[in-house]
């Protein structure tokens, strides 16, 4: 019961840090990423005005699962910009095999209601307050399967798991279960002003396949002709470190409570890098979400944005600069090769309160989870609410395949998804949030004089007694 009532504490509290990327609201109405992604992006204190309060929440509307009729389902989901579009694209492919078919989206105004929702019904016992699936962050999912392990059905059926980057899969694969049916494509990505590059001289080849410090190099270069920095990030919720360490294939983590930040010398190289591109002016460490998006994005400060894919919707608010963008992968350390990371997500999962596990997994499987409704679905989501899918086949579409004005006739979305299928899987943790926020801080600390070998020791030390302080 201990365990249970630390678990209902942390979720709630913790879910507050999670990112807008995969819990906020969507592109169109507040610039901000909308899925995963995690919503990886805007942490909870700079999340729009319009998310309900937790105790607004734990009042949101219970499904009545029980009065569903054979061949109806219910679903938690939020942002009616983003992944709600998708639900409804799924559920209109599903009535091609079963007309009758309808599929109940309970809006929700953020992923954190989900978390709450589910925490409050594992720790009451009582499931039937839950919909039939929920659509949860993928980042979260392990550490609620671990403290609430009866709240969730395996997927069952006609799966397409070999269609699926490993990556995503990893997120919701446990104990050799698949558990969650992939929704959106958090692959990160490299945008570059193809037109700022060739002012100082340089081609998006230029910037692909290169080093860190061949980039800074660029990113001086770039600085000193045109007065633009080429890369920032949301500081207050900084995922820089965490995807270029993911495009070494490493991880911060060496298992899920043991960090892996002493003595890694590739951390504390990406860990440099920003340091150097924080004091040449060439990486804006924005203070706050609005200030990343609104003032280095939108305010034309920055050619460069690498972030999770859904970032897409804010770099083309600006229509001046339609056709000046193109994308690539990441650098590397060492360079002469592409890297691949990914930040955000989301996936839907069965709870324990589903009557018709049968029903549910089908139209999952048919759908999202790579069978014969795979293409229709995730064009359709695609076009009406930018989702970009996580499989390899319907993202052969043509859909896909077609150019993208704004990114001057490239296809980024067939881009995106190849992209997404060389992301190497890395070692997950359920403290991934409160490591972030220190790391962040140690990187903050050394920018303004601070020794990093100490800086980096703190990290560890810091987080070792966090971890030791949840599980008492």
């Amino acid at each position: 019961m201990k365990r249970k009532m630390l678990s209902l504490i942390l979720a709630v509290s913790v879910s507050a840090l999670a990112l807008s990327a995969c819990g906020g609201t969507g592109a169109a109405e507040s610039a901000a990423p909308a899925a995963d992604a995690g919503t990886e992006a805007a942490p909870a204190e700079e999340a729009p005005a319009e998310e309900a309060p937790a105790e607004e929440a734990a009042e949101a509307p219970a499904a009545d699962v029980a009065a569903e009729g054979e061949h109806e389902l219910s679903v938690y989901a939020w942002d009616a910009n983003f992944n709600i579009p998708a639900l409804k694209a799924a559920e209109k492919a599903y009535q091609k095999v079963d007309p009758d078919f309808t599929l109940n989206i309970i809006e929700q105004s953020g992923s954190s209601d989900v978390e709450q929702a589910v925490t409050l019904a594992a720790s009451s016992g009582d499931y039937s307050a839950l919909p039939d699936i929920v659509l949860f962050q993928d980042h979260w999912i392990q550490k609620f399967h671990a403290d609430y392990p009866d709240a969730w059905q395996p997927l069952e059926g006609d799966f397409k798991w070999d269609d699926f980057g490993a990556e995503k899969l990893s997120y919701s694969t446990i104990d050799g279960k698949h558990y969650g049916a992939p929704v959106d494509n958090g692959t990160a990505i490299f945008a570059y002003r193809t037109d700022i590059l060739e002012q100082a001289g340089y081609t998006l080849d230029d910037v692909t396949g290169i080093s860190w410090d061949e980039w800074l190099e660029i990113a001086r270069n770039i600085k000193d002709k045109t007065g633009m920095a080429l890369l920032s990030m949301d500081h207050s919720g900084d995922d820089l470190p965490y995807m270029m360490l993911q495009a070494e294939g490493q991880s911060q983590w060496k298992d899920n409570t043991t960090p892996n930040i002493k003595g890694n010398e590739t951390f504390k190289k990406v860990f440099e890098v920003i340091v150097q591109g924080a004091k040449d002016g060439t990486i804006i460490l924005a203070n706050d979400w609005s200030e990343y998006t609104d003032q280095t994005i939108m305010g034309d400060q920055v050619a460069g944005v690498m972030n999770g894919n859904w970032i897409i919707p804010t770099i083309e608010q600006v229509e001046a600069n339609s056709g000046k963008w193109a994308l690539t992968t990441i650098p590397t350390l060492d360079g002469g090769k592409e890297g691949y990371a990914a930040n955000g997500g989301s996936s839907l999962y069965v709870t324990a309160n589903c009557q018709k596990p049968d029903l549910a997994c089908a139209f999952l499987a048919y759908t999202f989870g790579g069978g014969e409704g795979a293409m229709d679905t995730y064009d359709a989501a695609l076009k009406d609410g930018g989702v970009i899918t996580t499989c390899i086949s319907a993202g052969k579409s043509s859909v896909y395949q077609e150019g993208v004005d704004f990114f001057d006739g490239q296809a980024i979305y067939a881009d995106i998804v190849e992209m997404g299928s060389h992301v190497p899987v890395i070692q997950q943790s359920d403290y991934h949030y409160n490591l972030r926020t220190l790391v962040g801080n140690a990187i903050t600390n050394v920018v303004n004089g601070a020794d990093v070998d100490s800086e980096i020791d703190g990290i560890q030390e810091q987080i070792e007694f966090e971890i030791a302080g949840s599980q008492n």
